[in-house]
C-alpha cells in the first residue's frame, strides 16, 4: 500500500472546527440508524453535511468509525451525479489521497447508476480509509461515506492489514445498504 496524505471531504471542511454534540450520550438514546449492525448517532450537521459515529465515539477529534452523509441538491439525474462523483474524486486526489478503487454500478430500469470511490489518506497522526458511495435519493444526489481511522505513527501499516481483512466486506456492506436515513429537504 502506498503512503499518502488523506483528507475526507468531511475532514477537509471540518478539521479545524469539529465539536461533539452537546450533552452526554444517554445509553437509552435511540440510534439514528445502523450500519453493519452497529448503531450510529448524529454528532454534527452543517448545511448539507451530517456526521454520525457509534456509541462512545462522540469526540469528533478522536473517532475511529464515522458515517457522513453529503447532499448534492444540484445533481438531479444520473449525469449530474456522475459530475459530482468526478468532483469528489478530484478533491480526494488534490488532497493527496491514494485512490484504491473506483467503480460504477450501471443504471437499471428500477435504479439510477451509483458510483464508488475508495481512498486512503495518511497523516503523521493517523491513517484514514474512506469508502464513498454516490447515489440518487429523493430526487437529488448524495454520498454516503464510511470512514475508518487508525491513530499513531505506525497507522499506515496497521491500516494496510485492516484493509486487507475488512476492505471488501465494508465495500459490500456500503453498496448494499438500503436503509440510508432520509433527510427532509427543508432541514438544511
Amino acid at each position: 500500500m502506498q503512503r499518502a496524505f488523506v483528507i475526507c471531504i468531511c475532514v477537509v471542511t471540518l478539521s479545524q472546527s469539529l465539536v461533539s454534540s452537546p450533552g452526554a450520550e444517554n445509553e437509552e438514546q435511540q440510534a439514528d440508524f445502523k450500519f453493519g449492525g452497529v448503531p450510529y448517532f448524529h454528532r454534527y450537521a452543517k448545511d448539507d453535511l451530517l456526521e454520525y459515529t457509534p456509541k462512545g465515539q462522540n469526540d469528533l477529534n478522536a473517532w475511529t468509525d464515522m458515517v457522513t452523509l453529503n447532499f448534492y441538491r444540484d445533481a438531479k439525474d444520473g449525469d449530474g451525479l456522475a459530475s459530482i462523483a468526478n468532483r469528489v474524486l478530484a478533491t480526494y486526489q488534490a488532497g493527496k489521497g491514494v485512490i484504491v478503487k473506483t467503480d460504477s454500478v450501471p443504471r437499471t430500469n428500477d435504479k439510477p447508476a451509483e458510483h464508488l470511490i475508495v481512498v486512503i489518506f495518511v497523516d503523521p497522526a493517523f491513517t484514514e480509509v474512506a469508502f464513498t458511495r454516490l447515489l440518487m435519493r429523493d430526487g437529488m444526489g448524495m454520498s454516503v461515506v464510511y470512514s475508518y481511522r487508525i491513530y499513531g505513527q505506525r497507522s499506515a501499516n496497521e491500516m494496510s492489514a485492516w484493509c486487507t481483512q475488512n476492505g471488501p466486506p465494508t465495500e459490500q456492506k456500503l453498496m448494499a445498504w438500503d436503509t440510508i436515513p432520509k433527510v427532509a429537504r427543508n432541514n438544511h
